[in-house]
This record gives C-alpha cells, sequence and structure tokens, in this order.
C-alpha cells in the first residue's frame, strides 16, 4: 500500500485529501482523509507560512509516501495566478521539505483520469471521487479536489507499473 496526499492549493483555502492506494495486483484506492487549511493571516507572506505549517501538518498526522499537486492554471486575473502559484510553491516546499517526492498534474489531466474527459465540470469530477471513494454524504469542494488530485496519481502510477511490466 501507498500512502497519497492531494493538495488543491489555495491562498485563502487550500484542500488536502489522503487516499491509500494498492501498488500491485488489483485496483483500487482507499479513502482516509480530506480537509481544509482555511487561512486567517491578513498579510501574504503569513498566508504562505500558513499554508506551508498546515502542509507539514498534515504530513506529520498522516505519513503520506508521496505527494501530488495541480499545476496552475493560467487565470483571467494575472494577479491571482501569481498568488495561486506562491500558496503551491509552499505547499511544494513543505512536502519536500518532509522528504516527500512531488508529483504535479494538469487540471485537464486530472479531469481525464476522474471522469474521463478533460473539460468535466467540477461538479463532475465531484461526484466521481465520491464513487471510487466509496464517501457518502457532501465533501467540502477544496478537499474533494485534493481527493481528485490523488486520484489521478494513483492512476498514473498504477499504468506505469503496468508498462513497465509489459517491458514497454
Amino acid at each position: 500500500m501507498s500512502r497519497i496526499l492531494g493538495i488543491d492549493p489555495g491562498s485563502r483555502i487550500t484542500g488536502y485529501g489522503i487516499i491509500e492506494t494498492r501498488t500491485t495486483g488489483a485496483n483500487g484506492s482507499r479513502y482516509i482523509a480530506s480537509g481544509s487549511i482555511h487561512i486567517k493571516a491578513e498579510s501574504f507572506p503569513q498566508r504562505l507560512k500558513q499554508v506551508f505549517d498546515g502542509i507539514t501538518e498534515v504530513i506529520a498526522l498522516y505519513s503520506p509516501e508521496q505527494m501530488a499537486i495541480e499545476q496552475v492554471f493560467m487565470h483571467k486575473n494575472a494577479d491571482s495566478a501569481l498568488k495561486l502559484g506562491q500558496a503551491r510553491g509552499a505547499a511544494i516546499c513543505a512536502a519536500l521539505n518532509c522528504d516527500l517526492p512531488v508529483h504535479e498534474y494538469a487540471a485537464r489531466q486530472i479531469k481525464q483520469a476522474l471522469v474521463g474527459k478533460g473539460n468535466a465540470d467540477k461538479a463532475q469530477v465531484q461526484h466521481m471521487v465520491k464513487i471510487l471513494l466509496n464517501i457518502q454524504g457532501t465533501l467540502q469542494v477544496d478537499a474533494g479536489d485534493a481527493l481528485g488530485v490523488c486520484l489521478c496519481h494513483s492512476h498514473h502510477q498504477q499504468t506505469q507499473q503496468r508498462l513497465s511490466r509489459a517491458g514497454l
């Protein structure tokens, strides 16, 4: 089994999700935890510190072996994209500081892995996350997105392992 931490970065709310996935044999992932780190600081440098500290705390609590994170996509607002990129950097630094390997996926790749089409909407992604992880009830949007990143990475790893076993 391998434990994966997924991150949906944000400078106000950073979502996280933890799953366990089988590294060999039958497919399947098991939900461990999910939630959001609510950033309260007013100054932007302090918000980045809260992202870093929050991710570090999640890593200490759940002991994942690797982290997957969504890549930055260009927003209509360049300032928002820059802030998102900096929050993402704080999360990546937290993982690397804890010696976790980091894997990055574009939003389109995540949607493709979960729904089968790269232009799926958030509701479709959330629905598939709940089905694939057998989650009942409501799922926080940021946490659901983070779990989607976990599942994308799990699917990617399983495909790589199959290709390796086939000698490709």
